[in-house]
């Protein structure tokens, strides 16, 4: 069945001896001669042994010590590119997923090559622990924040890769958050994204889970801190960037002005946010700060977006100017006077900062207060 889609089984393990025999006998009735690769991360129980009954049926793989998950699965993945895998499935040793749901990842694979297919889990049956539940709703939140890309379940473990993105891809992390790191990483590459309902068994007698909740959850938190610096500094706009050129931005414009769902205050108060964003001083981070404060406020992100472009590079001179003259009436004598545009120079923005600051601030209130009732006005004119 696997062959269809050149594909192998990637298992991760680590001290689960009671659960790992059933695990691979059910993966290997699908998977069959080579198609199996287990990573033993340094187990210190009988895995070692049960891997030995299975020598010449799959591919083993040893970790000298503990290592991680994330360390493991990336050893899979290398080894299945190597062995000329063009996807593969990954399955915990846990128990907790059942073998005979791979049919329906191949299917998926079939019908949407190049996916990245998740399995998703009912979070919601009796039995999951609550902690699992809120942890993927933190982690489905985080990932289409990152992304744009809304999926039912990511954290489970069992889920078909394609392997070519992963050739060139740089993965850095070595614990649980590896499996985000590497789906937010596929995402921002373009690969689509399906997902297949899989079942689910949690059972307390058999299952070892290895996740520390303080040590796994602060990895976690730290990287999606650091995506989340990357997705609103270049992810995000490029994201936004890349919708207004496919639609073509006069086409943008008009359907988002007169979408239904929205009133006619939030859009103009998105467009007269967008301007202020745009000239208040804060070069180079106006769309860091401002699109979460979009986000936060729920106003209109793509007329946010268009308005806060408002400086880009050749406007940036007649907003700098603006500012300084606007900055004048707070001076009885200005601390600089400006005849020309074309006399702003890096020296006079240096010594002069006090003016063109307090002047850029009141500035963009007026411009943010002027979109608004522009925008309001107009948008009510047309809706007549």
């Amino acid at each position: 069945m696997l062959a269809r889609i050149n594909c192998c089984v990637i298992i991760p393990t680590y001290n689960n001896a009671r659960t790992l025999k059933r695990v691979l006998e059910e993966v290997w009735a699908y998977s069959g001669q080579d198609r199996t690769i287990v990573i033993n991360d340094g187990a210190t129980d009988a895995t070692a042994e049960i891997l030995e009954e299975y020598r010449g049926r799959i591919i083993v793989l040893e970790n000298m010590r503990n290592r991680g998950k994330g360390y493991s699965l990336r050893r899979g993945f290398r080894e299945a590119i190597e062995r000329g895998f063009d996807n593969a499935i990954t399955i915990d040793s846990d128990g907790q997923h059942f073998a005979d749901d791979i049919p329906a990842f191949v299917k998926a694979a079939l019908e949407q090559p190049g996916s990245l297919v998740m399995g998703s889990r009912n979070m919601d049956q009796e039995g999951v622990p609550g902690k699992s539940a809120f942890g993927n709703k933190f982690s489905s939140f985080w990932f289409w924040f990152h992304t744009g890309i809304k999926l039912p379940d990511t954290q489970t473990g069992y889920r078909l890769y394609p392997l070519a993105p992963l050739k060139t891809m740089r993965l850095v992390t070595e614990k649980f958050e590896t499996e985000i790191e590497v789906i937010v990483k596929m995402a921002w590459r373009g690969v689509r994204f399906a997902s297949v309902p899989v079942r689910v068994k949690y059972d307390p007698d058999e299952r070892v889970s290895h996740f520390r909740p303080f040590r796994d959850f602060s990895r976690i938190s730290l990287l999606n801190t650091w995506f989340f610096l990357l997705t609103l500094a270049w992810y995000l706009p490029r994201r936004l960037l890349k919708r207004l050129l496919e639609k073509g931005i006069m086409n943008t414009i008009r359907d988002e002005l007169f979408r239904s769902g929205e009133s006619e205050a939030r859009k103009a108060a998105s467009v007269g946010f967008g301007l202020f964003m745009g000239i208040v001083p804060i070069w180079g981070f106006q769309l860091m700060v401002g699109i979460p404060a979009a986000i936060a406020l729920r106003l209109n992100k793509i007329l946010f977006f268009l308005a806060a472009n408002i400086s880009i590079p050749p406007m940036i001179p007649v907003i700098v100017y603006a500012s300084y003259k606007t900055g004048e009436i707070f001076f009885s004598k200005p601390a600089v006077k400006i005849g020309s545009w074309k006399e702003v120079t890096l020296q006079t923005i240096h010594l002069h900062f006090v003016q063109y600051a307090a002047g850029a601030v009141l500035l963009a209130c007026l411009a943010g207060l002027a979109g608004f009732l522009l925008s309001y006005l107009f948008l009510r004119i047309t809706k007549r």
